[in-house]
């Protein structure tokens, strides 16, 4: 009896799953031949992870993979974190974000009069006087460029300017220095020999660090704004005293005063 039980069991279990693999390509082929229906399942699941109602206005579909965004939100952070959220998304190869960033409209020079001395004094401590980070904006697109000596700083700067209302896109160009011993030991170097020395010491009491070093690779480029021409020469000839500077170059401006060429070496 109970062989003839296993006997029945097994060839139950064998009907059983030779049935199945011959269900298998009918799946397949319904699944193919259905991609609609593949497509608008995955863009249910890249909604689903637009749950937060600053996504509310934002609208996805996907196209042979590919997931397009649109809509309005009302911050730049919210249209960038939104293309983060979507490309993760199983089934999503790509993310085209044509999202409208809405929100108050701040015209370009109230723009960088904000955004100008929030970026001058972000991040106070962790080594701002040497990055020296440019801004520029246009028609609500910032800009920023120049030079930034770790990501965690370079990351900040983004942050904060993605997140200010207003901001309708963000460029950026920001070159990280090269992680380097040696450049670290001239930073350190040049920061003692230009705010230690007597007529510039005055600058080393804005946070702000007024006068930024940036070292790349033993070369040193000077920026910032200074009160006399007589400060910006002295800055220079305290930087090229340096040892294992190979050069110097001089972009400090004086207050007041027309841009002036970067000094030579």
């Amino acid at each position: 009896m109970t062989s003839r039980m296993r006997t029945t069991r097994t060839a139950l279990f064998a009907a059983i799953f030779a049935v199945a693999l011959l269900c298998l390509p009918a799946i397949a082929l319904g699944a193919a031949g259905n991609p609609g229906a593949a497509a608008n399942a995955t863009a249910s699941h890249a909604a689903a992870r637009l749950s937060g109602k600053q996504y509310s206005g934002v609208h996805v579909t996907v196209n042979n993979g590919t997931a397009t965004l649109t809509g309005t939100v009302s911050l730049y952070e919210y249209k960038k974190d939104a293309a983060n959220k979507v490309a993760h998304t199983q089934g999503v190869t790509g993310v085209r974000n044509e999202i409208q960033v809405a929100g108050p409209t701040v015209s370009d020079a109230q723009l960088e009069k904000k955004l100008a001395p929030e970026l001058a004094y972000n991040r106070e401590g962790y080594g701002l006087v040497f990055d020296a980070i440019t801004l520029q904006v246009h028609d609500g697109v910032v800009i920023l460029g120049g030079q930034c000596h770790d990501y965690p700083n370079r990351n900040a700067a983004l942050a904060l300017v993605d997140s200010t209302p207003g901001v309708k896109d963000v460029i950026d160009h920001i070159q990280v220095d090269p992680a380097s011993t040696m450049d670290w030991r001239i930073r350190r170097e040049e920061e003692r020999a230009i705010y230690g020395y007597p007529t510039l010491n005055k600058y080393a009491i804005n946070p702000e660090k007024p006068i930024r070093i940036s070292v790349q690779n033993g070369h040193v480029e000077l920026y910032g704004v200074v009160d006399s021409a007589a400060d910006r020469q002295i800055a220079y000839m305290q930087a090229s005293r340096v040892p294992g500077v190979f050069s110097v170059k001089n972009y400090i401006q004086v207050a007041g005063q027309p841009s002036r060429p970067a000094e030579p070496q």
